[in-house]
């Protein structure tokens, strides 16, 4: 069981880090991968949102720094809680 938690937190995390890629280089959004991934990320971001997260940017890179910024904090506090999780059910 706590393997199977510390997996699903690495892939969530992993779908945040390739989403922040992609909107930074400006992958095309017409495509059905990147859309999945963008979406994913969009449902997995929590409080920290690309664009209304704990932190925001305007200008000419708003939407890539806070893609990076915020996905990348939501990403660090998926694999945090999950290994936490992963010492607590593991005896």
């Amino acid at each position: 069981m706590a393997s199977l938690v510390w997996l699903v937190a690495v892939v969530c995390a992993l779908f945040l880090a390739v989403g922040a890629l992609l909107v930074a280089l400006d992958a095309n959004r017409d495509n059905a991968i990147v859309t999945f991934v963008l979406e994913m990320a969009d449902k997995l971001d929590g409080p920290f949102s690309r664009d209304n997260g704990v932190f925001t940017f305007e200008g000419k890179d708003g939407e890539t720094k806070g893609a990076l910024v915020n996905w990348g904090i939501a990403a660090v506090v998926y694999l945090v809680a999950g290994k936490i999780l992963d010492r607590i059910i593991r005896p």
